[in-house]
């Protein structure tokens, strides 16, 4: 049995030391539902004392109690712990809740019970994560202080190993973003964290830059200082801490005082950094190496994100230039292609006016040239003045057809082949139609055809009389190229109050299904060869076509089939509001 001297003694009247309200205290829990436990461990522990820090005790009375001062109190070091309080496992319940449920690795927990019977120390050990057992009845002042010590010592051990990996990880997480300057922030956050856990201190630090004459910056602060970070200047600082940083930029060289350290590190690229740390005790020589070292990494890494941002805005204009450059031969290449397909546009254009000039001025001069055989024969008939003035007419209206043509084709040419104008007016196409019809008349009476033609007395559409006149007549000609000799050619006007339909119907070889799909298409022929042995460009559809489209109509063919005539179909809007 142990000497009375070392039994716990309850005094009631006797407090504790008293201790500064802002000193530094470790802090234990004690969970008994004995609360002359808690007073004696109170009494016994009163002028504990480990590395200059008392005791705060804290107390809870079952195992529901210590679960919320545990969730409570993250920061408790070490539990002395009863294992039978409101039931028999309340305590081995309570170290499964601690060590699972909130997953506090680092507090040290001492196993203290009456009854050694009902948790048998060795499974306890072994099934628990616990780090010491006591019976009670070997609860002696001196045995208590020593398990306290080695759980204490154990918990700022594993503080310390918690510490260093935080601040390992901090780096890493750093490392891989360092030439971010963001990043250098927080690598500095993380150098002080670790080197306050390498030399076994609690301290604050803070980073400060002067870029250029005074302007300040607080790049890192770590402690009591993180506050600071992002300050602009340094004017936001504690009094006594903006005159240390100021006297060391003055001063340009370390310092070592008690409790505080000045570095002053000045990069390659002519930045200058100051780095205050503070810590509860002075540094040893070992220990001020150490922080010399990290000073100058520190200013090897800033150096480094320096001239990463320097190669980065160089990077940026270059790529700004290139794009620049890219945007100007993009430009340049969509100005030679349009300029190409001008020119591609312009030479089928060309083509096309080639190919008007051949099929359009050829009705006119086979009208003049018919006309005046047939006025050679009337002189040679001597027939009546009246005869040959009538032939003469129809020259002179030919002629003039002729050379309005080609003021068009001149007109034509100056524009592009899809910007032609036209110029809407009141126009009588009945009186048109005739018109179309009389002059086509000599050709066809020289293949003995016959034009018939229905048309009312009269009906004004708001067109273009020469672009209308002009696709009518490539129709009339049409169907006197392609009828056999001795046919007939029928042309139809009628319509209703919004439309005004043409027709023209011969009796040729009719339009095939190949045929009918690409009727309008330039230079296309058809399956069917003119029975007078005439020539055909093949543009004369695809002008009728285009000419109706402009007017906003619409023009179409229909056919039986071959060997049965085919008849197409102007329809133009009768008033101007046609598109």
């Amino acid at each position: 049995m142990a000497d009375q001297d070392d039994i716990l003694q309850l005094i009631e009247d006797t407090d504790p030391v008293a201790e500064p309200s802002n000193a530094k205290r470790w802090k234990i829990a004690v969970i008994d539902d004995d609360a002359a436990v808690h007073e004696g461990t109170r009494f016994a522990l009163s002028d504990y004392s480990l590395n200059g820090q008392g005791l705060e005790i804290l107390s809870a009375y079952s195992g529901a109690e210590g679960r919320e001062l545990m969730r409570a109190n993250p920061d408790i070091a070490a539990v002395l712990l009863d294992v039978i309080m409101e039931s028999d496992a309340a305590g081995l319940e309570l170290v499964e809740y601690i060590r699972n449920d909130i997953r506090n690795e680092t507090v040290r927990i001492i196993l203290r019970t009456g009854q050694p019977g009902q948790a048998p120390e060795r499974r306890v050990i072994v099934d628990y994560d616990i780090n010491d057992y006591k019976a009670k009845t070997e609860l002696t002042a001196d045995k208590l202080f020593t398990s306290l010590t080695a759980a204490l010592r154990s918990y700022q051990q594993l503080e310390r190993m918690v510490q260093t990996r935080r601040g390992l990880e901090i780096i890493i997480d750093a490392a891989s973003t360092l030439y971010d300057f963001k990043s250098m922030q927080r690598l500095a956050e993380g150098v002080l964290t670790q080197i306050a856990s390498l030399l076994n201190v609690d301290c604050a630090g803070i980073l400060v830059l002067r870029d250029s004459g005074d302007d300040f910056s607080v790049l890192a602060g770590s402690g009591c200082y993180s506050r600071f970070i992002g300050c602009p200047g340094i004017s936001p600082l504690d009094q006594d801490v903006r005159q240390m940083v100021e006297e060391a930029f003055r001063r340009r060289k370390h310092e070592f005082a008690d409790h505080r350290t000045v570095l002053y590190v000045r990069t390659g690229s002519g930045r200058e950094v100051v780095v205050l740390l503070q810590s509860e005790r002075e540094l040893s020589e070992t220990d001020r190496s150490l922080v010399e070292i990290f000073g100058s990494r520190l200013s090897i890494a800033f150096d480094n994100v320096i001239l990463y941002r320097q190669l980065h805005e160089a990077n940026t204009q270059l790529e700004e230039r290139v794009a620049q450059r890219t945007r100007a031969l993009t430009q340049a290449n969509r100005r030679l292609s349009t300029q190409w397909m001008r020119l591609q546009r312009a030479n089928a254009f060309k083509n096309e006016i080639l190919g008007t000039v051949a099929h359009d001025l050829k009705n006119p001069l086979g009208v003049i040239l018919g006309r005046t055989e047939m006025l050679t024969e009337l002189i040679g008939a001597e027939a009546s003045k009246d005869s040959v003035i009538a032939q003469v007419d129809h020259i002179r209206e030919a002629t003039r057809r002729l050379t309005s043509m080609v003021d068009h084709l001149i007109s034509d040419a100056m524009a592009d082949a899809f910007d032609i104008s036209i110029r809407r007016e009141p126009v009588d196409l009945a009186a048109l139609v005739a018109e179309v019809a009389e002059a086509n008349r000599p050709t066809a009476t020289n293949k003995q055809q016959t034009i018939a033609v229905s048309i009312p007395a009269a009906r004004v559409t708001q067109c273009d009389s020469d672009r209308v006149r002009e696709a009518i007549d490539n129709l009339v000609s049409n169907a006197i190229k392609y009828s056999p000799v001795g046919g007939k050619i029928s042309l139809q006007v009628d319509g209703t109050d919004t439309d005004t339909i043409i027709r023209v119907t011969d009796e040729g070889a009719g339009l095939s299904p190949e045929d009918l799909s690409r009727l309008f298409g330039r230079f296309q022929r058809l399956s069917a060869k003119p029975t007078g042995g005439e020539s055909s460009t093949g543009l004369g559809l695809s002008i009728v076509k285009k000419i109706i489209d402009m007017h906003g109509g619409n023009v179409s063919a229909q056919s039986p089939g071959p060997g049965q005539g085919a008849t197409f179909t102007i329809t133009l809007p009768a008033s101007s509001a046609a598109p």
